[in-house]
């Protein structure tokens, strides 16, 4: 009878012991805050730009105390897929999205079987939140069946039933705990979501018409204000790192900011406070907004060990007003050329700090090259999680590069992507562009070339001799421009970048914008 009991306790407490390894995790294992502001320009921030005009203290604080990244970028020069990017771990245009941006009535672009950075984090025994800007699209219930390329243009749908749930929202994608809102705050609707559920039927149609603050006009419901929605997102963080700091599980709270992007809506406190432009002071908002969150942690306990991340989903946008800043002396895109839209480095090349006071020492600067697809593969790593082979497919992990034990990253090759879906591809000093304009917004675009045949239809640079992307060495570089287009098509054609088996892209058969990297 002893023997049965031992044996009956040891089976009992073995279950324990599997239990508690999946649902109550070491506590030592750090929390992971990932603050992504938006269209906030690499020269923005003053520990990046010496001649920066607009004051950044809590981020050059946090740069002091923690890393700086110097070699950073997004996987497009625009927002949604950069974000589909963040929390897939997957180039953007592997996905049916080949160029510009989702809508604000768009589908979901995140498929259900494709695991994102929350679903991993889940298992690995975090609670998960997203609070802020989604821009990933969610499937609103609608009473006509539109396509996706009516709901991606459209703007005054009046046939959404707000009153019913929200399906495949960010709690489909993994997270615990999900509020927020569906594009930029220029796009309606104007409604909050909050695990699935409109808070409020919408009411209203607003509108404003002003160059900066302006916003399509649109659905509107009482409890959302433009003018205090950064702030909202900020004070709803804070409450669930409150909270989360009390639980026994470690968190990951991803945390897309809505700003400095348009409307320009910095608040009476912030007005004037920059000394340059409204979009100055609406930096230094965001700005503040980063102290408060360091504050939280600060004061919840926290802070020495959670793995606090902040940068952007692209460069600057032109509604900053390029023209007005540079008669105060700034450039928000500092030395590099192009701005949000372009394959240029302005496009891409971005803020990217890391804070971590347990493991990551101060005033560290890190000149390896990164891509916010990494987020996937460094909290992977965070966590000894075994990765399927089709998960995180274009990530690797920086935490190497944090802990001082690498100087540089495993990947040989990195892309980028603009918003008319033109790619880059870097290895080391070269970049390669496979457009003969900036892909984007800024001169010379597409239509600069039509009808002509005196130019070159790519663009060669190397960054180290020329960072400001003057001299196009296309053809003059015969060696380096076969790899890296031979590269080029075999990170499409493979499906990923990272060691495995070949993996699939969606919607190949309409991928006109790669007609000439495939032939």
């Amino acid at each position: 009878m002893k023997q049965l009991i031992a044996l009956v306790l040891s089976v009992y407490l073995l279950g324990a012991c599997r239990y508690k390894s999946v649902n109550l995790p070491d506590a030592t294992k750090p929390n992971v805050v990932y603050i992504l502001s938006d269209d906030l320009g690499y020269g923005d921030v003053q520990c990046y730009n010496p001649k920066g005009k607009i004051p950044t203290p809590n981020m050059d604080a946090m740069a002091a105390n923690g890393a700086r990244f110097t070699d950073a970028h997004t996987t497009s020069a625009v927002c949604t897929p950069t974000r589909y990017s963040i929390l897939t771990g997957r180039y953007n245009w592997r996905s049916k999205l080949k160029n510009s941006v989702e809508g604000g009535y768009s589908r979901s672009l995140i498929m259900p079987e494709r695991t994102t950075v929350a679903e991993m984090m889940k298992t690995q025994g975090y609670t998960t939140a997203f609070i802020g800007k989604w821009h990933l699209g969610w499937d609103w219930k609608m009473n006509t069946d539109y396509s996706d390329k009516e709901l991606k243009s459209l703007h005054k749908a009046r046939d959404v039933d707000f009153s019913a749930p929200v399906a495949n929202n960010p709690n489909t994608h993994g997270f615990d705990y999900a509020f927020g809102f569906c594009g930029s705050l220029d796009m309606p609707p104007y409604v909050w979501v909050e695990n699935g559920m409109p808070t409020m039927v919408p009411n209203k149609t607003t509108e404003n018409k002003d160059k900066k603050g302006f916003w399509r006009p649109g659905p509107t419901s009482e409890d959302f204000v433009h003018e205090t929605i950064l702030q909202d997102v900020t004070d709803k963080a804070k409450s669930y790192i409150a909270k989360a700091s009390k639980g026994k599980q470690p968190f990951f709270l991803y945390l897309p900011l809505p700003a400095p992007h348009t409307p320009i809506l910095p608040t009476e406190e912030f007005q004037g406070k920059s000394h340059t432009n409204l979009y100055g002071d609406f930096v230094m908002q965001v700005d503040d907004v980063l102290g408060q969150i360091r504050k939280s942690l600060l004061e919840n306990g926290i802070s020495e060990n959670t793995m606090l991340v902040f940068t952007s989903d692209n460069g600057c946008s032109p509604r900053a007003d390029f023209k007005e800043l540079e008669t105060f002396g700034h450039d928000p895109s500092y030395i590099y050329r192009g701005h949000k839209a372009d394959i240029y480095e302005g496009g891409h090349r971005v803020p990217f700090m890391v804070e971590w006071p347990a493991k990551v020492n101060k005033n560290k600067v890190v000149d390896a090259t990164i891509s916010t697809v990494d987020l996937f593969a460094t909290c992977a790593d965070l966590t000894n999680y075994k990765t399927p082979d089709d998960e995180g497919v274009d990530s690797y992990s920086f935490l190497p590069l944090l802990t001082g034990e690498k100087e540089t990253m495993e990947r040989e090759y990195l892309v980028m992507h603009s918003i008319d879906g033109r790619f880059a591809i870097r290895k080391g000093d070269w970049k390669m562009a496979f457009c003969a304009g900036s892909g984007g917004w800024s001169a010379p675009k597409e239509n600069t070339f039509k009808g002509k045949t005196d130019y070159q239809k790519f663009q060669l640079y190397n960054l180290k001799e020329d960072i400001e992307e003057q001299k196009n060495l296309y053809g003059t570089a015969l060696p380096i421009e076969a790899e890296l287009k031979a590269a080029m098509k075999k990170i499409i054609l493979d499906g990923r970048s990272t060691p495995g088996a070949k993996q699939s892209n969606e919607g190949m058969e309409d991928w006109w914008q790669v007609k000439d990297i495939l032939n």
